[in-house]
C-alpha cells in the first residue's frame, strides 16, 4: 500500500477512530486501526468488540492496500505534524512495516496482519429510518447528563429509544435516568420507525455518536436490530452492540397531578442556583428552594462555609412550600432548556418534582428532591 493524504484529513478521522480504542486491552489487534487503501479512498477502521466505527477520506492511492497500525500512535504522530502538511504511507511488502512521511519527517511503525483484525458481524438490521442532525443531537443532548455511571444497574447505563404515543402524536422517544434525576426527549416518529423494539444505546456509543452529529449537517441513517445498532453518517458509519437488559417503566415514575406551579426565568434562576450552591456542602452539593406567593428563595449552608440566600421574582400561587435539590442536577436540567421559562411542578417536598420548558413540550424532566 502506499497512498499520500493531507494531514487535515487524516487527523480528524484518526481523531474519531482512535476514541472508539481502548488503551487497555490485553488483545493486541485491538490497539490497531485498520488501514485500507483503494479506489481514490483510505477507509480506517478501529474496534473496542462492542463498538465499531469505519470512516473513509479522499486520498492519492498510488499502490492499493491494506494494513493495521497502533492507533494511539498514529493520531500522536499526525497530531504533530506541522498544518497544511501533505502525509505519505507506505507499507513494505517484505517485512509489513509502514512508513509515514512528512517534510523532512519519517516514522516507521510496527504492523499486525490485516487477517486478524476482527469483524463486527453486523447481521441483519430490520428496522431502518433517517433523523436530522438537529433531531439527534437534541435526544442526546437533552437526555445523556441523566445516564446512570452505576455499573451494576447495567440497564441504566445508556438512554433507552424506542418508539412512544406522544400527546401530539407517534414519537420517537430517549430516556435516561440514574435514578436520582429522569430526562426524556422526543421528536416526530420517522418514517420506518414503527414497532422498533426498544433498545438501550450504550454510554460510549452515545459520545462518539454525538462527535460525529457536531461534523455533520443533512440525515443520518439509523438501522437496528434486538441487539445492534449502525449510525450511518455521509462518511462515517458507527455500529454498536446494545445493552442486553429491560430499561425499567420509566413513566411511573413521572407524576402527573403535581399542583403546585412555579414559572421562573431559567436564565436568572440557573445563575442564583450557580452563586447559592457555592456554599453547599461538597459531597451533598443540597440548597433549600423556599416558596411564597410570587417569590423563590434559595438558601445553602455548611458547617465549613458559612451560609447563602438569594431571592428571585417568581410565578407562584399555591400554598407555601420548602423543598430541597441537588444543586448539580437541577443546574444540569436547567442547562438543556433553551427558551426563557422554565416550570417546575411539585406537590410536596418528599415526591418527585417535574420540570419542564413552557414554550417546548418536547422534553420532560423528572427530579427527586432532598432532605435540607
Amino acid at each position: 500500500m502506499k497512498l499520500t493524504i493531507e494531514r487535515a484529513a487524516l487527523l480528524k478521522s484518526l481523531a474519531h477512530v482512535q476514541s472508539v480504542v481502548e488503551r487497555r486491552t490485553t488483545i493486541p489487534i485491538l490497539s490497531n486501526v485498520k488501514l485500507d487503501g483503494r479506489s481514490g479512498r483510505l477507509s480506517l477502521n478501529a474496534t473496542d468488540m462492542d463498538l465499531d466505527i469505519l470512516e473513509t477520506v479522499p486520498a492519492d492511492i498510488a499502490r492499493p492496500g491494506a494494513t493495521t497500525a497502533p492507533a494511539h500512535t498514529l493520531f500522536e504522530i499526525v497530531r504533530k505534524l506541522p498544518e497544511g502538511s501533505q502525509v505519505e504511507i507506505e507499507v513494505r511488502e517484505e517485512d509489513g512495516q509502514l512508513t509515514l512521511r512528512s517534510g523532512r519527517s519519517k516514522f516507521s511503525l510496527a504492523c499486525l496482519p490485516v487477517e486478524d483484525f476482527p469483524v463486527l458481524s453486523e447481521g441483519e438490521l430490520p428496522f431502518r429510518f433517517t433523523l436530522t442532525a438537529t433531531e439527534l443531537k437534541a435526544l442526546i443532548d437533552r437526555t445523556r447528563f441523566a445516564i446512570s455511571t452505576e455499573e451494576t444497574r447495567y440497564y441504566l447505563n445508556g438512554i433507552y429509544l424506542h418508539a412512544a404515543a406522544g400527546e401530539a402524536g407517534p414519537t420517537l422517544r430517549a430516556v435516561a435516568t440514574d435514578g436520582h434525576r429522569l430526562a426524556r426527549a422526543e421528536v416526530t416518529l420517522p418514517e420506518g420507525a414503527a414497532g422498533i423494539p426498544g433498545v438501550i444505546i450504550p454510554r460510549k456509543t452515545v459520545a462518539e455518536v454525538r462527535k460525529l452529529i457536531d461534523e455533520t449537517e443533512g440525515e443520518i441513517t439509523v438501522a437496528l436490530s434486538e441487539t445492534k445498532l449502525k449510525f450511518a453518517f455521509a462518511d462515517a458509519e458507527l455500529t454498536s452492540k446494545l445493552i442486553d437488559g429491560t430499561f425499567p417503566d420509566y413513566e411511573r415514575v413521572i407524576p402527573t397531578d403535581n399542583d403546585k406551579v412555579l414559572d421562573v426565568d431559567c436564565k436568572s434562576f440557573a445563575q442564583a442556583v450557580d452563586r447559592v450552591s457555592a456554599i453547599s456542602s461538597e459531597k451533598s452539593r443540597a440548597i433549600k428552594l423556599s416558596l411564597v406567593t410570587g417569590t423563590a428563595t434559595l438558601s445553602a449552608s455548611s458547617p465549613e462555609s458559612g451560609s447563602a440566600v438569594e431571592e428571585i421574582e417568581a410565578s407562584y400561587d399555591a400554598s407555601p412550600l420548602e423543598i430541597g435539590f441537588n444543586s448539580r442536577y437541577l443546574l444540569d436540567i436547567l442547562g438543556q432548556i433553551e427558551g426563557d421559562t422554565a416550570r417546575f411542578a411539585m406537590a410536596d417536598a418528599a415526591s418527585p418534582t417535574v420540570v419542564r420548558e413552557v414554550a417546548d413540550g418536547s422534553a420532560i424532566y423528572v427530579l427527586m428532591p432532598m432532605r435540607v
